[in-house]
């Protein structure tokens, strides 16, 4: 199937809260995609659901509505709670939710570079439409290791710089960059290779 047009990604989830969050990382980490959400499939069945490339659906949707899962197999990520594997669909790609922001923003990384590393719905890198480099040496040395998992002070001493210049660099990151948090953040740095996603 050819999909015109920016990508689709819908949201099944009768959880409104998870469906929020949810949808706003996946905004942020693919900022040029459209992502719909529907409380129900019937909603979903509602609304041309072949026009989406993936459904990221509830373990519990996906179970009551397996017929139609198992058809679109390689397109649904089941957005499960547990961790444990044993406890996971089978043939199915699994995202476990319920872990710490870092964890799930790591996660939807490697389900990217996983599911197209064949270039099918490849993702461009975010960069800017401008020329030329948004970071500047020592910036990019600042959030590499933001990214990391480093606090300011920490930063300062490692790179021999005062408190109030890592906290501008930050800022200065931050606004160069159009994004408002460390997954953001997160999601730039390894897309566009500053940082290895095995190392954070």
């Amino acid at each position: 199937m050819t999909f015109n047009g920016p990508p689709k990604l819908a949201i099944i989830d009768p959880n409104t809260l998870a469906v929020l969050g949810l949808k706003q990382l996946i905004q942020t980490f693919v900022p040029f995609a459209e992502v719909v959400s529907f409380g129900t499939i019937t909603e979903l069945l509602a609304n041309q659901p072949d026009q989406f490339v993936h459904y990221f659906a509830a373990m519990n949707v996906v179970l009551e509505n397996r017929a139609f899962f198992t058809q679109h197999r390689h397109q649904t990520i089941v957005l499960t709670l547990s961790t444990d594997s044993s406890t996971q669909l089978q043939d199915f790609h699994c995202i476990c939710t319920n872990v710490p922001e870092k964890e799930l923003v790591r996660s939807l990384i490697l389900l990217v570079n996983h599911a197209h590393g064949a270039g099918k719905h490849q993702l461009p890198s975010m960069k800017s439409s401008g020329e030329g480099r948004i970071l500047s040496d020592r910036e990019a040395e600042v959030m590499v290791l933001i990214v990391k998992g480093y606090i300011n002070k920490e930063i300062a001493d490692m790179l021999h710089i005062g408190l109030a210049t890592v906290i501008t660099h930050r800022k200065n990151i931050m606004e160069k960059l159009k994004v408002k948090s460390v997954s953001a953040l997160t999601i730039y740095a390894v897309m566009n290779g500053y940082v290895d996603i095995n190392k954070i």
